[in-house]
């Protein structure tokens, strides 16, 4: 099977949700770790094919996949890491799709179950927000964060047991760690497998406990989480870090850190999409005769030209001084918005200028002379 999720499921790019449907039911059927115990490289092939289909039955996800590739994916939105697809992730797909139901006989050729279902409990997420300011949006940062979460006890190595001692087999499961009803119906034999609630799925129970963990296999503890944020995220968008979470007990994986992103606001600058908004304020002087001034950028200073004759509301564009574009080299634009300052104080040889300035014709505004908003629309999509 190749990476790309339409040869894995042996479809076309432009196959209806009809199709893939079809084409995971066969997949998946055929590569089911049940039907192949002990088979790793038909395990791996069932996690593939259900992480294809996660991706291609979700018409969103498969648009960013269809754009973006499996970076379009990954923790949620483009450009993030950590999309992970384990095993327990493959049987919930498969499971949820009513793909578990049917004649238990047929599905395992008849023959009874020997792979055990012995699991182990995965740690909980951690979510974490922060707020990241436009100039670390523009260019990507790296971000360190002091956090608390539960890692693995070093006095039992994880295990929960007291030092010395050995867990005992599940009285209820017999070991398995689950439990099945089997029922059959005039529709076929039907299957229902739950978690052993005695012993958690683990198939053992400890009797005697580690003191420092009481059992848990695992401890509160002060962590430091380093991570790096690429450009141009957004408020709402997040970063999985795949086992930065909760340790698991007793040897159970760790979860992740969903680290959700929050933008502050601004004091100069007003983002629209990578664009970012600036407003300038000029003098009279400065628009009618035209003039080169600096402006802030999220970079730094840089250079404007200002044309003579420039109108209040003029939006001027500076190429490539927004926020770069997710997964791009490229950015988005500065917008300036001409602000012309009216000064509120004036003396009196002030205002006889003012006052001589109003006397010329080409002081007064023509008729039927454009909206300001008018003039907005018509310089943002130019």
């Amino acid at each position: 099977m190749g990476n790309d999720y339409y040869e894995i499921l042996g479809i076309s790019r432009d196959a209806d949700a009809n199709e893939i449907k079809k084409a995971y039911r066969k997949l998946a059927l055929q590569y089911h770790p049940d039907k192949n115990s002990g088979d790793t490289n038909a395990e791996e092939k069932f996690k593939q094919i259900s992480e294809a289909y996660e991706v291609l039955k979700d018409p969103e996800k498969r648009r960013r996949y269809d754009r973006f590739g499996k970076s379009g994916i990954k923790g949620g939105f483009e450009g993030f890491g950590g999309f992970e697809f384990d095993l327990n992730d493959a049987l919930r797909t498969f499971m949820s799709e009513g793909f578990g139901f049917g004649d238990f006989s047929d599905f395992f050729g008849g023959a009874s179950r020997t792979r055990s279902q012995k699991t182990r409990t995965r740690g909980q997420d951690i979510q974490i927000r922060i707020k990241l300011t436009l100039e670390e949006i523009a260019e990507g940062v790296n971000k360190k964060i002091k956090m608390k979460r539960l890692v693995r006890c070093e006095t039992c190595d994880g295990k929960g047991l007291k030092k010395g001692s050995s867990p005992t087999t599940c009285p209820m499961c017999h070991g398995s760690g689950e439990m099945r009803q089997v029922s059959r119906t005039i529709f076929g034999q039907f299957v229902n497998v739950t978690t052993c609630s005695q012993c958690g799925g683990e198939g053992k129970i400890i009797t005697e406990r580690c003191s420092s963990c009481d059992g848990e296999g695992r401890v509160r503890a002060d962590a430091v989480l380093s991570f790096n944020v690429p450009a141009g995220v957004a408020t709402g968008n997040y970063l999985s870090l795949t086992g930065e979470g909760h340790v698991g007990p007793r040897g159970g994986p760790a979860g992740n850190a969903i680290v959700i992103i929050e933008e502050a606001e601004h004091p100069h600058f007003e983002r629209h999409g990578d664009d970012i908004l600036f407003d300038l304020y000029l003098s009279f002087s400065q628009v009618a005769l035209g003039d080169t001034v600096e402006v802030p950028t999220l970079k730094g200073k840089a250079k404007l030209t200002i044309p003579a004759g420039t109108q209040s509301g003029k939006i001027l564009r500076m190429r490539g001084k927004g926020i770069r574009h997710l997964n791009e080299h490229s950015a988005g634009d500065q917008l300036v918005r001409v602000m012309v300052w009216t000064p509120t104080k004036l003396n009196e040889k002030e205002k006889d200028l003012f006052s001589q300035l109003a006397t010329f014709e080409n002081m007064k505004p023509p008729k039927g002379d454009k909206s300001f908003f008018k003039k907005v629309k018509e310089a943002l999509f130019e």
